[in-house]
């Protein structure tokens, strides 16, 4: 019986790529710089996964979403030309955009609703303190924030959702990932754990192709996060 939902965060519950975009326009309009704000959002986030990767396979010890954000930060800034237009400062205000990213629409009234029954938390490649700020600013009902702090790893390796149930104090089947990304639910699956997708398919734009649809048998498959606790709660 599952007891407890853990929660992919960036796309699944919040709206990384709007959210980015609409604080890089305020940085780039106050500062009279030109660079397409959406496309400034994309490219910062494409260094994402590489920059987790070097983790992954132990070229690079574990640390912090937040420092690898940085320098992700970093280096979009130079390759869009602005390597001189922000100081230290602004560059760190900056990198606190990943803290201001707006939920979904469905994304609080859904975990209100399941947080009824189910003990619910963050399963994220993001730091605590980053989902801690994440979670105040969209008012995200997290019993508890777990995922690659605790691990010291970076989803897909299965020891980020071991660690996550193993904090809850149960077992992998007890517990169901929740995700709009098919390969995060295939890890997760083959860990123990149940699983949940969901669909968010403007996560990357109007042109994305990826994760339109489940793409496995997983255990539930939910149009939203509404959608997700009408069939985790029944009538």
């Amino acid at each position: 019986m599952v007891k407890a939902l853990i929660f992919d965060v960036f796309g699944t519950v919040v709206d990384w790529r709007s959210g980015i975009a609409r604080e890089a326009g305020a940085i780039f309009a106050a500062r009279g710089l030109t660079a397409d704000a959406l496309a400034f959002a994309d490219a910062w986030r494409a260094k994402y996964q590489p920059a987790m990767q070097q983790i992954r396979a132990a070229d690079r010890g574990y640390v912090a979403l937040d420092i690898l954000h940085r320098e992700n930060l970093d280096a979009t800034l130079a390759d869009f030309g602005l390597g001189d237009a922000l100081d230290n400062a602004a560059r760190a205000d900056f990198n606190r955009a990943w803290e201001k990213l707006p939920p979904w629409p469905d994304s609080v009234p859904g975990l209100t609703r399941l947080k009824a029954r189910y003990a619910i938390a963050t399963c994220s490649n993001g730091s605590i303190g980053l989902m801690t700020w994440l979670a105040k600013f969209g008012a995200l009902p997290w019993d508890a924030i777990l995922g690659a702090d605790i691990a010291r790893d970076y989803k897909p390796r299965p020891q980020v959702y071991l660690a996550s149930a193993a904090a809850l104090g149960l077992a992998p089947s007890q517990v169901m990932m929740v995700a709009a990304h098919n390969s995060d639910l295939a890890a997760a699956r083959a860990a123990g754990l149940k699983t949940a997708f969901l669909p968010r398919p403007c996560e990357y734009g109007p042109g994305q192709v990826d994760d339109l649809q489940a793409e496995s048998d997983w255990d539930v498959v939910a149009a939203d996060l509404n959608d997700l606790a009408d069939k985790m709660l029944g009538p």
